[in-house]
């Protein structure tokens, strides 16, 4: 595995470049062009200034996180072929440039759904958290102005303002649209794909729905084993994958994390970790927020989680993710440095002790 950090950029990311290349064992930043609108063509000299401001860190891009797929796309409206024609130009631009890996989602409305970006846990430091019993009694058309004034004056990935401005609109584009006919429009739209991605040698890693059931009744599909497995299988390429983060998925207990790693050998291209603690898992009033990675701060088993990709061979990036905010730090919620710089840290030794078990006969 290569052990990367999510980075937005100079001029959204509080945290440097300078200051991910001296953590341990990071020489690769997970990165995207943030300002961006989803459908339109990320220009190449746009990617080689990228390119070029990274390795002047002496770093490289590991893989972009997110080529965000638009509305048209998801919901399969008649003017989708122009954006998938737009996205396939995106492509061919990342694939000359040498970018090999491509994180995207296909969630109705919320790329995400959190009803807390700043809870404070028992150590003092501030999370991102969910409870259901507040989803349930909040106006969708209200909940980015309920959590907008803990963001830190940041700009969160999938809720711009200007996006959320058009939540009536977006809701309304979404009313007839079923988990059927969001697979349809995920098949077609992947089919279109692959072509480009095969001659650049493109892996597309889906991230996981979250939470992963359906929120304000839109549909929600790689939820689970059972769907992620019908996505690969109904677009059977090698480079349509995955990415397995743990606390998507393991927002639903039911999902068993080590076993649906090892169902999907060979196609999860890149790797989200990190921990949750639940404090209530009864139907209805399901509440649980964000973790520090350590298995004994949350609810997961990070050395399964961890040894689980170890065990099927898996060589492409991982990252740490949403980490608490502590020592002070002000940065976008999920996203500061001291916090993910132990998460890095902590999965790099419970690799390295995987690792040499393993080669000294005693996994």
């Amino acid at each position: 595995m290569e052990m990367t950090l999510r980075w937005y950029g100079t001029g959204f990311d509080t945290v440097t470049l300078r200051q991910i290349r001296q953590i341990p064992g990071v020489k690769g930043v997970i990165t995207t062009l943030y300002d961006t609108t989803p459908g339109e063509v990320w220009p190449r000299e746009r990617i080689q200034a990228l390119k070029k401001e990274v390795e002047a860190e002496n770093m490289h891009i590991a893989g972009i996180e997110s080529v965000n797929v638009c509305d048209a796309i998801k919901v399969g409206s008649p003017d989708r072929d122009k954006y998938i024609d737009n996205y396939i130009q995106t492509l061919e631009n990342l694939g000359l440039e040498d970018i090999h890996l491509v994180c995207y989602n296909f969630m109705p409305v919320f790329d995400w759904t959190r009803t807390e970006l700043a809870r404070r846990r028992h150590d003092g430091s501030t999370v991102l958290a969910y409870n259901q019993e507040t989803i349930d009694s909040i106006d969708p058309e209200n909940m980015f102005a309920s959590i907008s004034k803990d963001s830190n004056g940041a700009v969160m990935p999938g809720w711009e303002p200007e996006r959320m401005a058009k939540i009536k609109e977006l809701f309304e584009m979404y009313k007839d649209i079923d988990e059927e006919k969001l697979f349809a429009n995920l098949k077609y739209f992947l089919e279109r794909i692959m072509p480009v991605c095969n001659k650049y040698n493109i892996n597309m890693a889906i991230h996981p729905d979250d939470p992963a059931w359906s929120v304000f009744g839109l549909p929600r599909i790689i939820i689970n084993k059972q769907n992620i497995q019908r996505m690969m299988k109904m677009v059977d390429d090698p480079h349509n994958g995955v990415t397995f983060c743990s606390g998507s998925y393991g927002t639903n207990l039911e999902n068993d994390l080590p076993d649906m790693i090892r169902s999907l050998k060979g196609r999860i291209h890149f790797a989200h970790v990190r921990n949750l603690q639940f404090n209530c898992t009864e139907p209805g009033h399901l509440d649980f927020e964000e973790a520090a990675h350590l298995s004994s701060d949350g609810s997961f088993d990070m050395y399964e989680i961890v040894k689980a990709l170890y065990d099927i061979g898996f060589t492409g990036p991982i990252r740490p993710d949403h980490g608490r905010m502590i020592w002070d730090e002000v940065a976008m919620p999920g996203y500061g440095l001291y916090d993910r710089a132990l998460g890095a840290a902590y999965i790099n030794g419970l690799w390295e002790a995987i690792e040499k078990a393993d080669k000294r006969g005693t996994k």
